[in-house]
């Protein structure tokens, strides 16, 4: 059945329901013009911490910022807290591999910044944090039914270009700015397979070790082992989280993602959903008829997703909120910071 809210629904009504944050920084952020989840390039390694703060307790605390793109985008983190507000859930957040010790409390699996796969290996120790992602996803199924499963990485979409293309996908991601610096991405993703192909990786951690970033064995992990049901909460990046799993044989999630992934011409998200033969939900809060400027510009392309922001707004309707409450909540939440 669908709505003009959800694309589909996926008939899922958790009982204890938990929504879960992977959070990661890939120094790929750094090179200039690549991520749009800062203020600068450098600046993209606090980004993940900033979100979680604002998640987790409702307002930026370590630094003076407000959550809001420099063009006056709110960011996704204020949608994702909107809806943790109105579900009343806590949010797990989760450290693969973070610049900046986190500021809120997280499950931690002990992993480091992923590096440049034009010039290293990008996660070394993939393998072991799968492993650790195995062991985190047998501890949340003691507590929940279901799962919503996010991330937080500035850089990300073009870790998954990498790993998605080393993997054998003819694929495209979106963007967090509105002309999707595509260019760039590719001669990044170039070199990095030229670097892939010369170690001889093949398996899916071994890419993922080659050309990935911390968030995606962590996920991986997780995925595999959780016992409820399981939704991955967001785009590209967490599409070439289900591309591991696929590759590994193992359960394949579907995804949440918002209507501004799917529309997103430079992408071809919903080509590379069918692609890795899994389901994609798409939500639309309906941003454009809300009145607010900042939120608006979500629908000309701009931020798009981040932070589970699209699986929040997805979770908030499973578990019985009505669309209008759900998008009043989050114009309400995002006008404190006008």
């Amino acid at each position: 059945m669908s709505n003009p809210f959800l694309s589909q629904d996926p008939e899922i009504r958790p009982e204890r329901p938990m929504l879960a944050l992977v959070l990661g920084n890939t120094m790929l952020s750094t090179v200039p013009g690549i991520s749009g989840a800062g203020p600068t390039p450098e600046k993209t390694l606090l980004t993940p911490n900033l979100d979680a703060e604002l998640v987790t307790t409702g307002a930026i605390t370590s630094v003076a910022a407000r959550p809001n793109t420099p063009t006056g985008c709110p960011t996704p983190a204020s949608i994702t807290r909107s809806m943790v507000e109105l579900t009343g859930l806590a949010p797990v957040i989760i450290n693969a591999g973070l610049a900046h010790t986190p500021t809120v409390p997280c499950l931690d699996v002990y992993g480091s910044p992923g590096g440049d796969p034009r010039k290293e290996d990008a996660v070394p120790q993939a393998a072991l944090l799968f492993e650790r992602g195995e062991a985190v996803g047998r501890l949340l199924s003691q507590y929940s039914d279901f799962l919503m499963l996010g991330e937080c990485v500035p850089g990300g979409t073009t870790t998954a270009l990498c790993v998605l293309r080393a993997l054998g996908y003819d694929a495209s991601v979106s963007s967090a700015f509105a002309e999707n610096p595509l260019g760039l991405k590719d001669a990044v993703c170039r070199e990095a397979l030229v670097r892939i192909d010369a170690t001889g990786a093949r398996g899916p951690l071994e890419i993922l070790r080659a050309a990935g970033d911390p968030m995606m064995p962590v996920a991986a992990g997780i995925a595999s082992t959780y016992a409820g049901e399981i939704l991955f909460a967001g785009g590209t990046q967490m599409l070439a989280v289900a591309a591991i799993l696929k590759a590994l044989g193992r359960r394949v999630p579907g995804l949440a993602t918002t209507v501004y992934v799917r529309d997103d011409p430079s992408a071809g998200f919903v080509r590379s959903v069918a692609d890795v033969g899994t389901v994609a939900c798409y939500v639309d809060p309906n941003f454009a008829e809300l009145g607010h400027v900042g939120l608006a510009r979500y629908c000309i392309g701009e931020v798009k997703e981040g932070m589970g922001a699209g699986g929040a707004l997805t979770l908030a309707f499973l578990m019985g909120h009505e669309p209008e409450e759900i998008t009043r909540k989050v114009f309400d939440f995002v006008e404190k910071y006008a």
